[in-house]
């Protein structure tokens, strides 16, 4: 397994790859350094620390993270759609299933390394606008590794996605297609809950309640995530291996 994460990887550094990851943190860092938040919420008892959270989290969560990830999982697999990639790799001694799990570990790896920028960017506007207030250790890490939980299910789609069509832009704008609407959907107290792209928003907003795990209830962290998890990672992982290469 793990030398097939390494050569998953080694494909990925050909990528133009950094570009990618830097581009929610460093778009996150824009919006946190240029609202005015400060101004609406002075003399409110509130840590300082909350409102780079609040602005920052609102584009970032809800468009950007759900985006990106579909970006990742259309890279690591275009290397196999030019040239009869599928057949040259699937002819090494290797099984359908730790090739499909490889890459989505890879591209969870990626997630997390792209959300611990997106911590520094956090940070960075807080030094930079002099927050003196205490850093809240407990909630941004709960908000950033619930952003990273989130994806779980939306990386399994996608990666089954991407295994399917040839095309790059095919698998994405499937993604922004059903991302789009989660702008809606956090709105709604019927279908926010339920809806899977609004999951990564739900889960880093720190307005949720802060005794909930990730800031949502069990039951909507164990049915819509974990349930959306198996459902996608099962169906890609079967659907790729009946898959005619």
């Amino acid at each position: 397994m793990w030398s097939i994460v390494s050569a998953e990887w080694f494909k990925l550094r050909k990528s133009k790859m950094v570009p990618i990851i830097l581009a929610g943190p460093i778009i996150g860092l824009f919006i946190g350094l240029t609202s005015n938040l400060e101004s609406n919420m002075e003399g409110l008892p509130i840590n300082n620390w909350y409102i780079p959270l609040f602005s920052m989290n609102l584009t970032y969560a809800l468009l950007f993270l759900p985006l990106i990830t579909g970006v990742f999982t259309g890279i690591i697999c275009r290397y196999e759609h030019q040239s009869g990639g599928w057949k040259q790799l699937l002819a090494l001694p290797v099984t359908r299933g730790k090739v499909f799990v490889a890459k989505y570990v890879l591209v969870m790896l990626l997630v997390m390394a792209m959300q611990l920028l997106y911590l520094c960017s956090m940070i960075a506007v807080g030094m930079i606008k002099g927050y003196v207030d205490p850093f809240p250790m407990e909630i941004v890490w709960k908000s950033i590794f619930g952003g990273w939980v989130a994806t779980l299910p939306l990386v399994a789609l996608q990666l089954w996605m991407s295994i399917m069509f040839k095309s790059f832009a095919a698998p994405f704008a499937v993604n922004v297609i059903f991302t789009l609407p989660s702008i809606l959907a956090i709105n709604s107290k019927t279908i926010g809950p339920y809806y899977p792209w609004a999951q990564p928003f739900a889960m880093m907003y720190v307005g949720g309640n802060t005794d909930d795990i990730f800031f949502v209830p069990w039951e909507q962290l164990i049915t819509v995530v974990g349930g959306g998890f198996l459902l996608f990672f099962l169906g890609g992982y079967l659907y790729f291996q009946r898959k005619a290469v």
